[in-house]
C-alpha cells in the first residue's frame, strides 16, 4: 500500500518537474528564472526522502517574511519500521516474505509549521544555496496488526487461500509455524492511533539553474515522540521516543 502511494507521489513530483521546465522556455527575465537578485516570496516543494527508519512523502507551502527568512507549513506521511526486522521467505503458495515478531505495521502522519533561513545565498545560477530550517508540529501514528500466514498439519490447507491467519504469539508461535504473512488488508479495521509531537532540523543544498525553480538535496533529523509508547515488534520494549536521520530529493517552484 505505502509502495502505490509513494508511487503515486514519484508520478506527481516528475509531472510537476516536466510542467515546470515547460513553463522556463518561454519568456524572458524573472519569468524565465534567469534574473538572479529577485525575491519570489511564494513557493511549493515536494520530498521524496528515506530516513534510517523508512521511507516517505513530503509537501511543502512556504512564504518569504524577509530577504533570507521564509516561513512554511508541512505535511508528510512515512513508514515506520523496527532496526530489529528481518524478512523471511515464506512457505506458502503465494511465497510473501514475512517478519518474524513483528506486531503492527506503522506508519506516520505528520502536519508542521517552521522556519527556514538562507545561510549562504547564490553568487550566481550555477552555484548553491545552504539553507537551515526548523519545524515543530503533530504526529500521528497508524499501527495496523501484523497478521501471520499458519502453519497447520493439513498441507492441502496451507494455500494463500486457506491457511488461516493469526497474530504474534509467543506462547504458542515458532519460526515453523509461520509459513507467510497476510494482506496489507488484515487487521486494517484494528488500526490504532497513538498521537504525539514531532520535530526537525534540516540542512538544504539548493542547486537549480533557474530561480524560480527549486531543486534542492535535503537531509537532517526527526524526532518524533509518543505519550503512549508504540508496539511495533515482540521481546522489544515499545518505544516512546524515535529519532531518524533523512535524506531527500526536494522538487518545487517559487512565484511572486
Amino acid at each position: 500500500m505505502f509502495k502505490r502511494l509513494l508511487f503515486i507521489g514519484l508520478a506527481l513530483i516528475f509531472g510537476l518537474q516536466f510542467n515546470f521546465a515547460q513553463q522556463n522556455t518561454v519568456g524572458a527575465g524573472e519569468e524565465s528564472g534567469s534574473t538572479l537578485n529577485i525575491l519570489y516570496r511564494n513557493d511549493a516543494t515536494a520530498k521524496i526522502y528515506a530516513n534510517t527508519r523508512g521511507l516517505g512523502i513530503l509537501y511543502r507551502r512556504g512564504k518569504h517574511i524577509t530577504a533570507k527568512t521564509r516561513s512554511f507549513y508541512e505535511i508528510d506521511v512515512q513508514s515506520l519500521k523496527s532496526p530489529k526486522e528481518i524478512k523471511v521467505k515464506g512457505e506458502a503458495q503465494n511465497n510473501k516474505r514475512f517478519v518474524y515478531g513483528k506486531l503492527n505495521s506503522v506508519f506516520l502522519l505528520r502536519g508542521s509549521v517552521g522556519v527556514q533561513n538562507i545561510i549562504f545565498s547564490k553568487a550566481d545560477l550555477k552555484a548553491v544555496e545552504v539553507r537551515f530550517s526548523y519545524s515543530l508540529g503533530g504526529v500521528l501514528a497508524f499501527a495496523k496488526p501484523y497478521y501471520y500466514q499458519i502453519a497447520t498439519s493439513t498441507p492441502s490447507s496451507n494455500t494463500t487461500a486457506n491457511a488461516p491467519l493469526a497474530k504474534f504469539n509467543e506462547a504458542d508461535f515458532t519460526t515453523d509455524s509461520v509459513i507467510g504473512r497476510g494482506k496489507f488488508s488484515d487487521g486494517l479495521a484494528e488500526t490504532k492511533i497513538y498521537p504525539g509531537i514531532s520535530g526537525k532540523f534540516n540542512l538544504s543544498f539548493e542547486y537549480a539553474n533557474y530561480t524560480n525553480l527549486i531543486r534542492a538535496i535535503e537531509t537532517g533529523i526527526s524526532i518524533d515522540y509518543f505519550p503512549n509508547a508504540l508496539p511495533i515488534m515482540a521481546r522489544n520494549p515499545r518505544e516512546n521516543l524515535i529519532i531518524t536521520f533523512h535524506v531527500g530529493f526536494v522538487f518545487g517552484k517559487k512565484w511572486i
